[in-house]
């Protein structure tokens, strides 16, 4: 029954694989199939060492970028591979609701409408922003599926689920109650373009060309004895010095010591403000004189704290100028820098404009240059939290991979500033906070009691219990950063602040992590001291950090570039596996940033190209398997076959089937995902499909009227390559998850198997592991490659027999050459292979030849009679002039000092290369002419 299974198997999987890969159907079909199937829906209390990673949530603001598919296919290869270790694997999916960025692609929308969100009211705008929600959330889960995830759907989480926005009010109250949260008024970035404050990290540093303006204050109460009447400063921001509460000098300048304590009269405002000494002031830059607006520069705002000095904000959120501004109150912030120019030149202060180049600190959401304001805000104390982290990370909790990240992480957590998590916006987690107000006056002020609490009916109690039954109360209008809510994610996914929930128990702490370098603080940090507050453990274990996917030009890929590519765009020209290979393939080493070739002319890709090609060649092989197996049955767990009865081929490529098991299963597990991918691409397209099976065709067709010694060979040969490709697709699986599953089910022949994707990974036959037979193999196919090249130099025809002479002096090379002589005629067109000792040709009369040499190996290849030899003769000394042209060219330019001094070390270094293959090409020919005479 066993044998008719097979049988009926093997014949209708070569029926159903098609002669020509087609990636579409394929993936569609096994995508369906896995979640229908609930393939990669894990019960907690199910067997297996638990295994679990949540997914770095995409932003729902529209579609997926490369970056998203290059970290899904990193991701995904982990998980599979996890999967195939037999252990019980959650792979979680997710969006983040993306506070300021979907707020700012509405509020485009609406301005389209000519409407804006006031005008809506918040319950109509959230409405709207819930849609938004539905509809991009839907594709990028749609795009997500088309990239293969093997993560379960039914347990895709929101970061405003119901669910995660209680853990979210949880963690507020919480860390509100350690002390740990606090409102206060700061100096905040402020981004004029959102109409919200932004993090630090939400800040990007960018070099533009301004000018630095100098200018004078005058002296209020006349000149002093030295007839100095004004101290002059120098500013980027001229519109801000109608704000400024003092000039600061140095207190060790000697130029101005006597001018501390007087004072200065403020141009267009009239404002008598001091001069002080702080150390901050540099006496060596500029005059040495710092104007101080506490209320519009981070610097400045210490040095009045430290000097107890007023703060004057002179602008109002939406970088427009306030009454405090006086005569330039309503012009925008750019305008008032003109303005101010201008006023202080006819006032002739203006002493000198300089071009001058420097930072500015840009919106990241916004894409405008962030003001520094005074703005009543809401924070976080981090250095408790970032303390515990340090100690975590004494432990080795987490490890990074590359480990250089890890100090990258730990500089951060030193010296970290508090963090500011309100946002002035409407769609978010709304702040769990409600102000106290009376029921006859709801005006809140910076100074309006308020009460933290879990809802508004606890608020409401706690209110009336502390200020009595007559009071009112208010919710913060703000929103939580968006942020705070993804630093609880890999616990509020699995239910936190339910510790015995059964998710959480069975897969907290999570695994691994896998992100870019560029979120380490955004993300990473954020996470790891929100679960150590809440949960006392690191929350994951490993962190994988990856590059960036870079354009043809080496550029990061990014909106406001332009450069972007779409992945859907290469999955539906080249197939999800061929683009998830190219990805993993292309990782030079954790960390390292990936160049994607692309045609945007005709949306080709020669990385991806290359990597569908290699598909097709795993499908032809397996069809190729298919075909020569037959109605062949044979023992699957290929145990009870006798290693004696293995030709010396078999025992190769089973040695390198055992080596490129455990390396590749060493290479997973450390996340050297790249290198996983070289060492299957390399055994698949060049042990397998283009040695082993071409060592064995003369084997699985050897004629009619076979013998029991050729039946039993054939069987054997088959059976081999049964077990290769079996096992080589699952090894494959992880990352190529789609073709695998599909030849795999063909090629073991059972309808009903089930899903590769839920296998284990084959055990690792290290009996096999053979380095001097794996060693000698290499040497045998340079020698086969050796006589191919020969003979297309000498212009034999494929139907042209020619005998083959091997020379070497090694005696274990001789003997491989010796047993493997069938195979070298099969595979060389020889009609006869001989092998000798240098020693035993002497004497024997010379032959003429093409020659060549393989480390301690000679080729001839006996022509005389089956060429023309002149005309060899006179293409060879052809290529010899060619070759000595190019040595004398390239000796000319290495001889020449001026080349030598001016030339790039990489165009040096490759005519130095040049240099030395042209004279091995020169040598070799020179060997040929002579074998020819």
């Amino acid at each position: 029954m066993a044998d008719h299974l097979v049988n009926q198997g093997l014949r209708q999987a070569v029926d159903s694989l098609p002669k020509t890969y087609d990636p579409g159907g394929t993936e569609s079909r096994w995508q369906k199939l896995w979640e229908s199937s609930g393939a990669f829906h894990p019960d907690p209390n199910d067997s297996g060492e638990p295994f679990s990673l949540v997914i770095p949530p995409p932003n729902v603001t529209g579609s997926l970028h490369m970056g998203h598919a290059f970290n899904t296919a990193l991701i995904d290869t982990i998980v599979r591979f996890q999967r195939l270790q037999g252990k019980n694997v959650l792979c979680l999916p997710g969006t983040d609701h993306a506070s300021i960025a979907v707020q700012t692609i509405l509020e485009k929308q609406f301005k389209e409408e000519g409407i804006n969100r006031d005008d809506l009211g918040r319950e109509e705008f959230l409405q709207r922003a819930w849609a938004w929600k539905s509809e991009s959330g839907g594709r990028i889960a749609a795009q997500l599926r088309r990239l293969g995830y093997s993560v379960d759907w039914q347990r895709e989480r929101f970061t405003m689920d119901e669910r995660l926005s209680k853990a979210v009010v949880e963690a507020f109250v919480r860390l509100h109650q350690q002390g740990l949260i606090y409102r206060g008024e700061y100096l905040v970035n402020w981004c004029p373009a959102s109409g919200s404050a932004v993090s630090d990290l939400e800040v990007e540093m960018k070099e533009v060309d301004g000018y630095l303006w100098h200018f004078q204050y005058p002296l209020t109460n006349g000149s002093s004895d030295d007839e100095t009447t004004h101290l002059e400063v120098a500013t980027t921001r001229p519109e801000t010095m109608l704000g400024d509460v003092a000039v600061a000098v140095n207190p060790s300048d000697n130029r101005y010591r006597h001018l501390v304590g007087r004072t200065l009269t403020l141009p267009f405002v009239g404002r008598e403000i001091p001069v002080i000494a702080d150390d901050h002031v540099d006496k060596d830059f500029g005059t040495g004189c710092v104007k101080v607006t506490p209320a519009h520069d981070p610097n400045d705002f210490a040095i009045g704290q430290r000097h107890n000095l007023p703060q004057i904000t002179v602008m109002n959120k939406d970088g427009t100028m306030n009454s405090s501004a006086g005569q330039f109150e309503g012009l925008d912030r750019f305008k008032a820098r003109e303005a101010v120019v201008n006023g202080l030149k006819e006032l002739s202060l203006l002493t000198k404009i300089e071009p001058y180049r420097h930072s500015v600190p840009f919106s990241d959401r916004g894409k405008v240059p962030v003001e520094p304001l005074l703005s009543t805000q809401w924070f976080v104390r981090m250095e408790p939290m970032a303390d515990r982290c340090r100690a975590h990370l004494v432990k080795g909790e987490p490890q990074f991979f590359p480990t250089r990240w890890e100090k990258v992480y730990r500089d951060w957590l030193t010296g970290i500033r508090d963090w500011c998590i309100s946002r002035q916006l409407w769609w978010g987690h709304r702040i769990p906070a409600w102000f106290v107000v009376s029921e006859t006056d709801s005006i809140v002020t910076d100074h309006t009691p308020y009460i933290v609490a879990l809802s508004e009916e606890e608020a409401l109690l706690q209110a009336r219990e502390k200020f009595g039954d007559d009071v009112a109360i208010e919710q913060d209008a703000d929103v939580l950063d968006t942020w705070f809510s993804s630093g609880l994610w890999p616990f509020s996914t699995l239910g936190w602040p339910d510790e015995d929930d059964s998710d959480f128990n069975c897969w907290y702490p999570t695994n691994t992590l896998v992100t870019g370098f560029d979120i380490i603080f955004f993300w990473v940090a954020r996470m790891t001291m929100m679960a150590g507050a809440f949960t006392g453990q690191m929350p994951f274990k490993d962190v994988y950090i990856h590059g960036l996917v870079r354009d043809e030009q080496n550029r990061k890929m990014s909106k406001s570039l332009g450069n972007g590519i779409d992945p859907l765009v290469l999955i539906d020209r080249y197939g999800t596996d061929a683009l998830r290979f190219a990805l993993v393939k292309e990782v030079a080493g954790a960390g390292q940033d990936i160049r994607l070739d692309y045609d945007r002319k005709t949306d080709t890709s020669v990385t991806v190209e290359a990597a569908r090609n290699f598909a097709n060649k795993l499908w032809n092989a397996t069809r190729f398997a298919l075909i020569n197996l037959g109605t062949t049955t044979f023992d699957e767990t290929f145990e009870e076959l006798n290693f004696s009865d293995l030709q010396l081929s078999d025992k190769w490529i089973l040695s390198r089937l055992a080596r490129i098991n455990s390396e590749t299963s060493k290479k997973f597990t450390s996340y050297a995902l790249g290198e996983a991918a070289k060492g299957l691409y390399e055994f698949s397209w060049n042990d397998f499909c283009d040695w082993y099976l071409e060592l064995i065709k003369r084997r699985l067709n050897p004629g009619d009227s076979l013998t029991q010694s050729q039946l039993k060979d054939r069987r054997i040969a088959q059976q081999v390559m049964f077990k290769v490709l079996r096992e080589l697709l699952v090894m494959l699986h992880p990352l190529m998850p789609h073709l695998t599953e599909e030849l795999w089910h063909g090629i073991t022949g059972f309808p009903d198997q089930k899903m590769l994707a839920l296998n284990l990974w084959p055990a690792c036959q290290e009996g096999f592991l053979d380095e001097e037979l794996e060693s000698s193999f290499s040497a045998l196919f340079a020698s086969i490659k050796l006589v191919r090249n020969l003979r297309a130099e000498a212009g034999l025809k494929p139907g042209q027999n020619v005998p083959v002479r091997f020379v070497t002096t090694n005696s274990k090379l001789a003997d491989i050459l010796h047993k493997a002589k069938a195979d070298i005629q099969s595979l060389t067109r020889a009609n006869k292979v001989e092998v000798f000792h240098p020693d035993e040709l002497l004497g024997k009369p010379s032959i003429k030849a093409l020659a060549g040499v393989s480390g301690d190996l000679e080729v001839l290849l006996p022509i005389e009679g089956l060429v023309d030899l002149d005309g060899l003769r006179k293409r060879l000394e052809k290529d010899l002039i060619k070759a000595q042209k190019e040595i004398t060219s390239l000796s000319k330019r290495l001889d020449n000092p001026s080349f030598i001094n001016k030339a790039p070390e990489a165009i040096i270094l490759d005519c130095k290369s040049k240099l030395i293959a042209a004279k091995s090409q020169a040598d070799l020919v020179i060997k040929r002419i002579a074998g020819l005479s």
